[in-house]
């Protein structure tokens, strides 16, 4: 069998597959988030420990050997280690806020765009560079006492192989790699005010690494490969390959992906060019900050349970009865398909006749004009797949392909720890079936009429989030 692991955000999974791509077995454990203050961070310790238990689990419900492992999880973020792998401080999170004061100082004076230009990475408060350049000017000692400032799935590779610190073309896309050479670009290492602190990043191995694990939650001797991270892991498991084609993953964070062979650095610095395993191809990102994470604090809220959703949805119209949301629920604001550190979210056309049912509708409707939004943006011209904890729900599933006015290729499972067989797979030179690894489970068509509303909705969604945006910066 073959085994992925993704460690995401607030669920660290394992998934078993036999040779045709079928799911043999699940494995998941929670793991906590702090939030206090802006600040988002996380125990490395426990998130390590969550891998090796749902790798025990999931190794014991299918009694077959491992043929490979592959390793993805979240980006972003910055998680220091010391040499073997263990912790320096807790992990700051991709979803932090404390670096928001850098990214606007340097949205003002132009850094921002110059490392864009560079880079093709627009810089948001939770990325490497302004979390490091934070912790430099805050925690300098935490930033002597490490050997690697890492991402979370190179601190697990490390701990689960002891190999040393390294990581991939895809985390290291942001923002430091020059997406045309592949390597890190020391101007924007300097820019950023971080040259003492370069031996910090972790070498960049291309193609990915491999090594054999230790003995903790697989096998000893295990092969296995470290990445993509998680966004490009699911572009694999989701079969979306060709230039034009889409991956919108309905997750924590609402990303959206498309792939190209045209690097073009010169529009509106938003979102990042994820660089693949193929040289000359780029995932167009526009990851939003959040996505499920806005209907789970509106459903909480409202004391309403997931498996509530889809017949709430049928209980209003589009449109919610005139309740709209512009979901920027982040503490850290937005990074795509625009950077606005100070942005919130607005409910707005609420009023004594509202039911939960208008506010979940207007949610989810509002996520969907955001998933647009950066799907526009990042060039969407071919067929769009569709994955993540969202799809979970039939009725969002129809409300988004309404919004975005198009079908939807429904992929389900463990995408993202598909990606990452398919990504070792590659590595080591194994042949699989990716077209039967990556076979969609349902296509869900828009209604027309439906499509053609939410079409002029979305240009009202755009002149609010306009208003929004200018009072952000007020």
């Amino acid at each position: 069998m073959y085994v992925g692991i993704d460690v995401g955000t607030s669920t660290v999974k394992a998934a078993a597959f036999d040779h045709a791509g079928r799911e043999l077995a699940v494995a998941s454990r929670p793991v906590d988030l702090s939030l206090h203050g802006g600040v988002v961070e996380q125990d490395m310790d426990e998130v390590y420990g969550a891998v090796v238990a749902v790798l025990a689990e999931v190794t014991a419900r299918v009694p077959e050997p491992v043929e490979l492992a592959g390793l993805t999880g979240q980006g972003d973020g910055v998680w220091l280690v010391d040499a073997e792998g263990r912790p320096v401080r807790p992990a700051a999170s991709w979803m932090d806020g404390r670096a928001h004061e850098l990214v606007a100082r340097w949205l003002a004076d132009g850094t921002f765009e110059t490392v864009f230009r560079r880079t093709g990475s627009a810089m948001f408060p939770g990325c490497p560079g302004p979390l490091l350049t934070w912790l430099d000017s805050h925690e300098p000692k935490a930033l002597d006492a490490a050997k690697a400032a890492l991402y979370c799935k190179d601190m697990v590779f490390q701990r689960l192989t002891g190999a040393g610190p390294t990581t991939d073309v895809s985390d290291a896309s942001m923002p430091f790699l020059d997406p045309r050479t592949r390597t890190y670009d020391n101007r924007v290492v300097e820019l950023l005010g971080l040259t003492r602190r370069r031996g910090l990043l972790a070498p960049v191995s291309d193609p990915i690494a491999t090594a054999r694990t230790r003995g903790e939650g697989l096998p000893a001797g295990t092969r296995i490969s470290n990445g993509p991270y998680d966004l490009p892991a699911c572009a694999l498991g989701a079969g979306v390959t060709s230039p034009g084609d889409g991956l919108l993953i309905v997750g924590t964070c609402l990303a959206s992906l498309v792939t190209t062979t045209d690097l073009d650095l010169t529009g509106e610095p938003a979102g990042l060019y994820i660089s693949t395993d193929r040289p000359g191809y780029w995932l167009r990102a526009m990851p939003a900050m959040v996505g499920t994470a806005a209907l789970d604090w509106v459903l909480s809220t409202t004391g309403v349970r997931h498996e509530e959703v889809d017949g709430l949805l049928a209980e209003t119209p589009p449109g919610a009865n005139g309740v709209r949301v512009l979901p920027y629920f982040a503490p850290s604001g937005e990074r795509a398909p625009f950077v606005e550190p100070r942005l919130r979210a607005e409910l707005t056309g609420v009023c004594l006749e509202s039911t939960k049912a208008d506010l979940i509708r207007a949610t989810c409707e509002g996520i969907g004009f955001a998933a647009r939004h950066c799907l526009e943006a990042a060039g969407l011209t071919g067929s769009l797949a569709v994955c993540g904890g969202g799809t979970r729900s039939p009725a969002w599933m129809r409300l988004l392909a309404d919004v975005l006015g198009r079908p939807l290729r429904v992929v389900e499972g463990e995408v993202g720890a598909r990606g990452a067989v398919l990504a070792a797979a590659s590595r080591f030179g194994l042949a699989l079936d990716t077209a039967a690894w990556t076979e969609p489970t349902a296509v869900v068509e828009p209604d027309a009429e439906r499509a053609a509303y939410y079409a002029r909705s979305y240009q009202d969604h755009l002149a609010r989030l306009a208003r929004a945006r200018h009072t952000a910066r007020a």
